[in-house]
């Protein structure tokens, strides 16, 4: 019943910035918890931030401490992902997930967007 899609992707150089955004519907989208998640080459899927929809919890992978922001308009119902700093092993197709509010962080994620392409060259 969650419909998420990602918009803000693309190729930025090493160091640059670059905003992900994520726009949730569906009518119960209040009630979840959202992550962004990415997909390297290669590798397997990855958590990289989450935030409670009240933005009053967040945490992030060890790897975008310091340099990723997760934040959340809920007037808007959309969830954003700040990247500073970017780095060529940040290149990735990022995935916006919504997930149960009963833990935090959740224990899995039930919708997921289509995802972004970012690029880093170096």
């Amino acid at each position: 019943q969650v419909q998420l899609v990602e918009s803000g992707g693309g190729l930025v150089q090493a160091g640059d910035s670059l905003r992900l955004s994520c726009a949730a519907s569906g009518g119960t989208f209040s009630s979840y918890i959202m992550g962004w998640f990415r997909l390297r080459p290669g590798k397997e899927r990855e958590f990289v931030a989450v935030i409670s929809w009240s933005g009053r919890n967040t945490d992030y992978a060890d790897s975008v401490k310091g340099r990723f922001t997760i934040s959340r308009d809920n007037a808007k119902s959309t969830v954003y992902l700040q990247m500073n700093s970017l780095k060529p092993e940040d290149a990735a197709v990022y995935y916006c997930a919504a997930g149960g509010d009963e833990h935090f962080p959740p224990d899995g994620y039930d919708y997921w967007g289509q995802g972004t392409q970012v690029t880093v060259s170096s």
